[in-house]
This record gives structure tokens, C-alpha cells and sequence, in this order.
């Protein structure tokens, strides 16, 4: 199997992974857990935005901050439609965000992790497009690792979930899964894109920068920063931040 499909599918496998301790797990994930695992999710985010996605953005445009700084706005912005335009349910809320639907609780759980993990797979589809542009093999499987590991926990905080609504273990997984088939699908989209459009790849990567730092501030730190043991996200923010920087400094 070439670099490159194993690249796209790591982080499917992540998710996979994580999913499956539904089997493993009698009872939901503690809170402290919870929290440390999403802080973790969201520190390795914001670092592979920043030292993947923008730094080699305006490395790629000479410099110029305008492609960063376009593409970057254009991917809060589609990602800021997809959230208001898809009905969805976040782990925890009661109730739902986008147009009202009659969709189940557990179909619109799914859509909320699916809109959280599009950005992830654009990340990765773009820093592989990026290897004929100055971006190495190895910084672009950096960011396919990364992605994967913080897809571990948070494959687990899908499935956990998704049982106690009621679903049988193996749906849960099941489920877990393919909210994480977004991820190879957006992968594939944007080499497409990038290989019809090379010029605009300052953007692209700015672009998923912008979508990934969405969900990080959109979502994970609003649920990082409700309740008890918030201190716990912190220190998970800070780990995950750490370990994705060192992981693109030392293979980039």
C-alpha cells in the first residue's frame, strides 16, 4: 500500500479504533477523561492548523500573507454554513442546532461528529496534494498520524454516547465508524481539487486551517469549558498542542 493511501485511511482507522471501545467499556467515559481527551483533540488541531496548514501556506506563497489569510476566512465560513444548514446534535446537549427535523436523536449525533471530522480529512488531503509543492512525505504523514491519535478518544467519546442513548453496542461502533468515512472522502476531494487547481494550494491549506480552528472554537472548547475539572483540558490542550508541534518540527 502506497504512503499516500495509508496517509488518507489513518485516521479512519482512528476513529475505528476509538469506536470500538464501546465493547470494551460497561459505563460512559468519566468526566475527567471526557475532558482531558477532548483538550487533548483540540490542542493537536490548533498546532497542525498552525505549523502544517498556515506556516507552509505563506512559505508556499512567497511570504504573501493574503492567500492564509483568505483561505483561512473561507473555511470558517463554509464550515460556519454547514453547521447552520445541517440539523445536528451535540454529545451532552439537549437540543438540537441547524433547521428544525425529524430526524432521531442518534442520526443527528452522528451528523455533528461528520461535520466535526470533515476538516480533519481536508487536512490531510491537502498537506499529501502539498508534496509537489515544498511540503515533505513526512511532515504530511505527521498530520495523518496526529490526526489519527486524537481520533482515538474521540472515537470513543462518539460511541460511549451513541450506547447510552440506547443503540446496541455493535450500532454504536458501527456508527462511530462511519462518521469517520467523512474523513478519506474529504482526503480524496481536495487532492482532486488540488491537482485541477495547484495554484491555489496557499489556499487550500489555509482553508482547512480555517475549518479545523471552527470546530476547535465552535465546538470543543465550549464543551472543554462547561462544568467541573476544566483545569483537566488544559493540561490535555497542552499535551496534544506539544505533541503535534514536536511531531511536524521533527518530520517536516
Amino acid at each position: 500500500m502506497s504512503a499516500l493511501a495509508i496517509g488518507i485511511l489513518l485516521p479512519l482507522l482512528g476513529t475505528m479504533l476509538g469506536s470500538a471501545f464501546v465493547f470494551f467499556m460497561k459505563k460512559e467515559i468519566p468526566d475527567r477523561l471526557q475532558k482531558t481527551l477532548l483538550g487533548f483533540a483540540s490542542g493537536v488541531m490548533v498546532a497542525a492548523s498552525v505549523w502544517s496548514l498556515l506556516i507552509p501556506s505563506i512559505t508556499m506563497a512567497q511570504e504573501s500573507v493574503i492567500p492564509a489569510a483568505m483561505g483561512f476566512l473561507a473555511g470558517i465560513v463554509f464550515l460556519l454554513l454547514i453547521d447552520e444548514l445541517t440539523p445536528h446534535l451535540h454529545v451532552g446537549a439537549q437540543k438540537a442546532e441547524g433547521p428544525k427535523s425529524r430526524l432521531s436523536r442518534t442520526m443527528m449525533l452522528a451528523l455533528a461528529v461528520t461535520i466535526h471530522n470533515l476538516p480533519e480529512g481536508m487536512a490531510v488531503g491537502v498537506v499529501f496534494a502539498g508534496e509537489t509543492h515544498g511540503l515533505t512525505l513526512s511532515a504530511a504523514l505527521a498530520v495523518s498520524i496526529g490526526i489519527a491519535l486524537q481520533n482515538i478518544p474521540e472515537g470513543a467519546i462518539i460511541s460511549m454516547p451513541m450506547h447510552a442513548e440506547g443503540n446496541s453496542r455493535l450500532k454504536s461502533f458501527l456508527i462511530g465508524t462511519l462518521s469517520g468515512v467523512v474523513e478519506p472522502l474529504g482526503s480524496v476531494a481536495i487532492l482532486l481539487l488540488a491537482s485541477v487547481l495547484g495554484v491555489a494550494l496557499p489556499y487550500l491549506l489555509a482553508f482547512a486551517a480555517g475549518a479545523m480552528m471552527y470546530v476547535v472554537v465552535e465546538e470543543l472548547i465550549p464543551e472543554t469549558a462547561q462544568g467541573r475539572h476544566t483545569n483537566l483540558s488544559t493540561i490535555g490542550f497542552a499535551l496534544g498542542f506539544v505533541l503535534m508541534m514536536v511531531m511536524d518540527v521533527l518530520l517536516g
